[in-house]
C-alpha cells in the first residue's frame, strides 16, 4: 500500500477522534443527542462523542439576569405607571432545556413582562409602592410555575426596579404627604396644648389649698423679673394683701 495513503488515513483518523472530543465545563452539562434521540447527560470534564453522529449541546447552570424593559401598565385603581425589573433564573434541568423549549431564556423574558403586566395590573398604585416585596414574591412564584416543571428554569429571584408615576400623579402625592405632615403637627400641637390645660389646672387646685406653694411661686417670679429688668421691685407677701384686701373697699360714684 502506498505510504502516503496510510499518512492520510492515520491523520483523518486523528482528526476524527480530535472532533470527538467535547470539554464540559464545571458550571455547565452537555446534552447529547445521537442522530436526534436524547441519549444521556454529560458531566463536567472531557467527554468523547462519536462524530457526525452524536451532537452536543452544552447548557450553563450559572445563574442569568435579564434587565426586563419598562413597561407601561394600569394598574386596578386606573393609574398608569411605567415599571420595569430585574429577572435572575437559572436551569435546573439540561434536558428540558434542550427538548422543550428552544430559546429558553427568550422564552422566560417573554414570560417575566406577561406576568409583571398582569399582576401590577391586579393591583393598586398605593400596594405596589408600599408592599412591593410581597408583588416580587408573587411574581416569581407565577413565573416558577410556568417555567420549572415544563422548560426545567427556576426564577430565583424577580426584583421591580423603577416605578414612574405621571407629573400630575407626583403634585398630586407631593400635596397628599404635606397636609398628612400638617394634620399630624396639628394634632401634636393640640395635644399640647392639652396637657399644658391640664398641668395648669392641678398647679392652681394645689396652689388654692395650699397657700404656701402659691407664695413660692409668687416669688419665684419677682426673682425671674428682676433678672430681666433693672428697676427696683418691692414684694409683698400674702398676709399683707390679705389684710389690704380687708381693708380696701370698692367705691361707688354717688350723682
Amino acid at each position: 500500500m502506498n505510504p502516503w495513503i496510510v499518512v492520510a488515513i492515520v491523520i483523518a483518523a486523528l482528526i476524527l477522534a480530535a472532533g470527538g472530543f467535547r470539554i464540559v465545563k464545571q458550571y455547565e452539562r452537555g446534552v447529547v443527542l445521537r442522530f436526534g434521540r436524547l441519549v444521556g447527560v454529560r458531566n463536567p470534564g472531557l467527554n468523547l462523542i462519536i462524530p457526525f453522529v452524536d451532537r452536543m449541546f452544552k447548557v450553563s447552570l450559572r445563574i442569568s439576569t435579564m434587565v426586563l424593559e419598562p413597561q407601561e401598565v394600569i394598574t386596578k385603581d386606573n393609574v398608569t405607571v411605567k415599571v420595569d425589573a430585574v429577572v435572575y433564573f437559572m436551569v435546573i434541568d439540561p434536558t428540558k432545556v434542550v427538548i422543550n423549549v428552544e430559546d429558553y431564556k427568550q422564552a422566560t423574558v417573554q414570560l417575566a413582562l406577561t406576568t409583571l403586566r398582569s399582576v401590577l395590573g391586579q393591583s393598586e398604585l398605593d400596594e405596589l409602592l408600599a408592599h412591593r416585596d410581597q408583588i416580587n414574591l408573587r411574581l416569581r412564584q407565577i413565573i416558577d410555575e410556568q417555567t420549572e416543571v415544563p422548560w426545567g428554569v427556576r426564577a430565583t429571584l424577580v426584583e421591580v426596579k423603577d416605578v414612574l408615576l405621571p407629573d400630575a400623579m407626583q403634585r398630586a402625592m407631593a400635596k397628599q404627604a404635606e397636609a398628612e405632615r400638617e394634620k399630624r403637627a396639628k394634632i401634636i400641637h393640640a395635644q399640647g396644648e392639652q396637657q399644658a390645660a391640664e398641668n395648669l389646672t392641678q398647679a392652681a387646685a394645689i396652689m388654692q389649698t395650699q397657700p404656701v406653694a402659691l407664695q413660692l411661686r409668687y416669688l419665684q417670679t419677682l426673682v425671674e423679673m428682676s433678672g430681666e429688668r433693672s428697676s427696683t421691685i418691692i414684694p409683698i407677701t400674702l398676709d399683707i394683701l390679705n389684710s389690704l384686701s380687708g381693708k380696701i373697699l370698692p367705691t361707688k360714684s354717688t350723682l
